[in-house]
This record gives C-alpha cells, structure tokens and sequence, in this order.
C-alpha cells in the first residue's frame, strides 16, 4: 500500500522532492560507498538534473549528502559554502549519460584512500536508487541496512558471507551479485532487515580473498 509520505513527499529543505531530497540522499550514498571523507569530486548530472539543477538547488542537496547532511537540515541551502570551507574540490557538469532515469547523476569521488564513481537516480518521493557502482551493476536505495563486499569472483564466497549472515540471524531483504567478467572482479550487495553488527563486518572482512568492505546505515 502506498503511504501518503510516498505522495507528499518527506520533510526537507528545498522545493522538490525529487531534486532536492532525494539529491541529498544520493550524495549521502556516495559519501557512504566511498567510506570516507571526499577530498575530490565531480558531479556529472543528467536530463532533468542537468537542466534545472540551479533553481531546484540540486548541486547544493548532492553537495550536502557528500557531507552528511540530512534532507530536513537548514544548512542544506549553504552546502557549497560548507564544501568549500573543508576544502572539499567540486566540479559540476552537464552530460547524457545515456538510457537512465532523467533525475540522474554520476558522482566520481576522491577521498585520501579510495575513489569511487556512482550512478544514482532519484525516482521520486525522495526515494532513490543507485545503479551502478564503478563498473559493477548494483540495486541499492539506502532503505535498509547494506553490506556492499569486493572480492575476486570465485567459488565459495557469496555462500561465506550468507552463511556468516544466517549465522547471527542477519535476514537477507535482497542481494545482487555483479562480476566484471567470469573469475574477474565481483561485488556483492546485501539488503539485510538488520543492522549488522561490527563483530559480523569483520568477520565478514577476515574471509580469505575478501578486499573490501563497507557497511551502510539506512539513509
């Protein structure tokens, strides 16, 4: 049943849930993907973004998210000044990224140890959607807590980190796989309808051939 906040659209700052809140939800995301606080950033916006981001305040809501900001907080409005004081480096630019949703950005993102590139869209109601992840297509909304994992694709550890999961009553809501190429690089994304606990994520971190991984809170 469709909630009447799904309608109206969730307390926030700005005129539009579309391209404010859920801006600011996207930023957060990509803040949480790249693990750490971003030094570098370039925001590519597309279609309906691109056109109207000015006046909807759309490259100030990305910009908050990047800085973990909430949709309801007044300091949304001066997130590129904010930005700018931590001294944190942000282009803009307009682009086609193709067969998307037309509330749609790729943020590419540099902190001091990782970089990371992520695809978003906002599809309403200040709810969004992240579609890719580097190279790697991924289904994430920030909804529920998520276990994103990098590993080289082999035999046995998708089941590893289920069974770690089941193990500590950790119910998986949705899980996507996606690899670059067979026995290449794969990402693993898990929507869990609990947290899971920091003993868990580092057991989950401690299994052989496991690289990274990150914890999302809901957002």
């Amino acid at each position: 049943m469709t909630d009447a906040f799904d309608i109206i659209g969730p307390v926030m700052i700005g005129p539009s849930s579309s391209h404010t809140a859920g801006a600011v939800r996207i930023g957060r995301l990509a803040r949480a993907i790249l693990g750490e606080q971003p030094l570098k950033c370039e925001i590519l916006l597309h279609g309906s973004f691109a056109s109207t981001y000015r006046g909807h305040g759309t490259d100030r809501a990305l910009v908050a998210g990047l800085l973990s900001l909430n949709v309801d907080d007044e300091r949304v409005r001066e997130a590129l000044k904010i930005a700018s004081g931590k001294g944190l480096e942000i282009i803009f630019k307009t682009k086609d990224l193709g067969e998307v949703h037309p509330n749609s950005a790729l943020i590419k993102l540099k902190g001091k140890n990782q970089e990371v590139e992520v695809l978003a869209c906002s599809v309403g109601g200040g709810h969004v959607v992240v579609k890719k992840i580097d190279s790697f297509d991924v289904e994430l909304s920030g909804d529920l807590p998520t276990i994103v994992a990098a590993y080289p694709d082999r035999p046995g550890v998708v089941a590893a980190v289920t069974a770690l999961l089941a193990s500590a009553g950790v119910n998986i809501a949705h899980m996507r796989v996606s690899r670059t190429a067979a026995g290449a690089q794969a990402l693993m994304v898990a929507e869990t309808d609990q947290i899971v606990s920091q003993g868990l994520v580092t057991a989950i971190k401690a299994l052989p051939m496991m690289e990274r991984v990150i914890q999302i809170e809901p957002i």
